[in-house]
């Protein structure tokens, strides 16, 4: 298998990775390093498996490098909810138009498959919680979750225009080791700026869903390898929920703190975009036989002590 990862540098992408290569695939990474890092994939590097071009996908000259390909794992995207609505212009950019480019080489190349990472907030403040795929009306409220809801229905138009197929996977919060942004880490840098108090944005309230990374790649995989449809859209999170408060007093006693004075901003919302309540229905993926091994308190627990030996 000939797998091309965009965003194979980042987060979720090296540990997409980790898997594609220890499987024997031969796999390609185009990343621009603008969030993602060599050292993440340092190893495959060294030892050859793994091919890095250095590439933004808003400009030329990376397509050719899909001739051959069986399949793309499309992960490269602009995930900052909170920047989307000071900026939204990059989210438009990075999101749907570096989409529509894949697409676009994708069919030139006539690479035959798309795996492509979407999100919860696609939904926007759903009503029905845990939230199935087939929950209409969409309605995202951060720039963010608008994109990506673009980025699927041109993948759907796409796959049923030219031949390809698709999977689309619309994630909880995954979270653990390598990962950059988001609240854990957000925490864990205040406290070690600051061990006597912790800001927390909105009120503490905020309640959601989240899934070790490593379940999150073992999780696509298996629907990949068992769904056959022409465009393939499931959740994946875990079956249960924290809210932020608890994940405060998780950090906390993994950084062995006491007294600490937790300081909210106020307000159900943490910023402008942000859903307060999120939790996914994983019943399409347990149809299929995949069950999330982990729940929201161990994926974070697991995420802090990662970061803190990291």
């Amino acid at each position: 298998m000939f797998s091309i990862v965009t965003g194979g540098a980042g987060f979720i992408g090296s540990h997409t990775v980790d898997v594609l290569a220890g499987r024997g695939d031969e796999v390609v990474v185009i990343d621009n390093l603008s969030a993602g890092s060599t050292d993440n994939i340092a190893e495959h590097l060294k030892s050859g498996t793994v091919r890095l071009v250095q590439a933004d996908l808003l400009d030329d000259g990376w397509q050719a490098i899909l001739d051959g390909a069986d399949r793309v794992y499309h992960i490269a995207a602009d995930p900052d909810v909170r920047g989307s609505a000071q900026a939204p212009g990059g989210q438009v950019q990075n999101n749907i138009v570096a989409t529509q480019r894949v697409l676009d080489a994708m069919r030139e190349h006539s690479v035959p498959e798309l795996v492509f990472t979407s999100t919860s907030t696609v939904y926007g403040e759903a009503k029905t919680i845990p939230t199935p795929e087939h929950y209409t009306p969409m309605y995202p409220i951060s720039v963010y979750g608008a994109s990506k809801l673009a980025c699927e229905a041109l993948i759907s138009a796409y796959a049923h225009s030219f031949s390809m197929q698709a999977w689309i996977f619309r994630f909880a919060n995954i979270i653990g080791e390598r990962s950059g942004h988001g609240v854990i880490t957000d925490f864990i840098r205040k406290l070690r700026e600051n061990p006597k108090e912790l800001e927390i944005l909105g009120d503490g309230r905020q309640t959601k869903s989240y899934l070790d990374v490593r379940e999150c790649v073992g999780g696509f995989e298996y629907a990949v390898a068992h769904a056959d449809e022409t465009v393939n859209t499931f959740n994946i999170g875990s079956e249960d929920w924290i809210d932020v408060v608890s994940i405060a007093d998780i950090i906390v006693e993994e950084m062995g703190l006491s007294d600490v004075a937790y300081r909210f901003t106020g307000g159900a919302r943490g910023w402008v975009g942000d859903v307060p309540r999120m939790q996914l229905s994983v019943d399409a993926m347990k149809g299929l036989g995949w069950t999330p091994a982990l729940g929201s308190e161990e994926s974070v627990r697991t995420t802090v002590r990662a970061i803190l030996q990291g």
